[in-house]
């Protein structure tokens, strides 16, 4: 029997109150907004890829991009990862926040190479803190049923506490700083001057 199917799902629904402005909409790559930048990432390692967005951010997409709209059956994170879930239930989903601008093509395949289909979900992980990144990983079908439980017993919606009491596997990056994520003006400045000297 071969692996679920991988589809990729691009978390771009968050409200950005920190930074601003919609974190998803941001530039880092040849006036390409960050949201279709991860998405056209996720393309290339994935059998079908999403965006996550809120229903009143239908509007302002391009037919080219398929998405599924926020349910608002949970909190947070796993607000947008629950709603996919739902749609395709028997899909394995590689999850991105759409706010990790130096994640780049080699550490996504790095993480599809990784992936073990026997664990809740393959997650990157900072060598700093040792703890599982939810929004850079793969969710296996079993692992957000189980997400499920978790939140109605635990009471928690909380992705990375999840992960943290799961079975998971994880990856450290090259360098953590592939994980870093820009949620304010001056973390947008930093990262874009990370990808300005690439």
């Amino acid at each position: 029997m071969g692996k679920t199917k991988l589809y990729g799902l691009i978390l771009s629904g968050g409200k950005s109150t920190r930074m601003g402005n919609d974190k998803g909409l941001i530039t880092y790559y040849d006036g390409i907004p960050q949201r279709e930048y991860m998405y056209q990432l996720a393309e290339q390692v994935c059998d079908k890829t999403f965006l996550s967005i809120r229903s009143e951010q239908e509007d302002q997409l391009q037919n080219k991009f398929d998405a599924i709209l926020d349910e608002d059956e949970y909190r947070g994170p796993l607000n947008g990862i629950l709603s996919a879930h739902k749609a395709y239930p028997k899909i394995a989903w590689l999850v991105l926040a759409c706010d990790l601008p130096l994640l780049n093509q080699k550490s996504l395949r790095n993480l599809v190479v990784q992936r073990d289909t026997n664990k809740a979900a393959t997650a990157y992980a900072t060598k700093e803190s040792g703890l599982p990144e939810p929004l850079a990983a793969i969710w296996e079908p079993f692992g957000l049923q189980k997400a499920i439980a978790y939140m109605q017993t635990a009471g928690s919606s909380c992705p990375r506490k999840f992960l943290i009491n799961s079975d998971v596997k994880l990856i450290f990056p090259k360098t953590d700083e592939v994980l870093f994520n820009a949620n304010s003006l001056s973390e947008y400045e930093f990262a874009k001057s990370k990808v300005e000297d690439e």
